[in-house]
């Protein structure tokens, strides 16, 4: 009976999903295709056999931590092994309740008052 195959029921899920399967086209900010968002989280599912292999949960949590610095460090144009260098430099003598100045996209302000010093 037509209408009730895969291939219809595939057109029908599309055809229901229309306007957001083409709202990329008017849209300049969307992309076509989600390549940048796996071509950003490969490294992770690269490492994924590696994780179980942190020592425990606690070393798999600091582990994320790690990596979540690395990360957003690298998405705010800085080299990830610097600027975790710098913090880790910085941190004993860093006032506790300033330490949202360290984070990655704050350091820049950070690094100039230092330099000033």
């Amino acid at each position: 009976m037509p209408g009730r195959g895969g291939l219809a029921a595939a057109i029908r899920y599309a055809l229901s999903r229309w306007t957001a399967l083409t709202r990329y086209r008017n849209d300049e900010h969307l992309a076509a295709d989600n390549n940048a968002a796996e071509r950003a989280i490969r490294p992770l599912t690269l490492g994924r056999k590696s994780w179980p292999f942190c020592g425990s949960d606690g070393g798999g949590t600091w582990a994320a931590a790690i990596m979540s610095l690395f990360l957003t460090a690298r998405l705010n144009n800085l080299d990830p092994e610097a600027y975790l260098r710098l913090v880790l430099e910085r941190m004993a003598e860093h006032p506790v309740n300033r330490v949202a100045e360290l984070l990655p996209w704050n350091i820049t302000s950070v690094t100039n008052r230092l330099s000033q010093r």
